[in-house]
């Protein structure tokens, strides 16, 4: 009964990943910083580095099709800024 309640607990649960980056054409100084700080430490090959953020966001009771509506929202609305980054989501489980 226990495992049967925590699968129920598992299916009403839905997670998502989203990446954000920048777009390819801004220009990106904190990842600049990093690159050339790894070269300096040695790493001669390395070509480019750019930073991004990552979100992990779980909802409950939520309709598959609606929570990724809710998802493009939360990116829209606060986590992602349209006009100089891109964002990506996948659904977790």
């Amino acid at each position: 009964m226990v495992k049967q309640h925590q699968l129920s607990l598992k299916k009403d649960k839905l997670k998502f990943s989203i990446t954000v980056t920048l777009k390819k054409d801004v220009l990106d100084p904190q990842g600049k910083v990093v690159q050339n700080t790894l070269q300096t430490l040695g790493m001669g090959s390395l070509k480019n580095i750019r930073q991004g953020k990552y979100f992990e966001i779980e909802l409950e009771n939520e309709d598959p099709h609606e929570a990724k509506i809710k998802i493009e929202n939360m990116c829209k609305k606060l986590l992602v800024n349209l006009t100089i980054e891109d964002y990506k989501i996948n659904k977790i489980s």
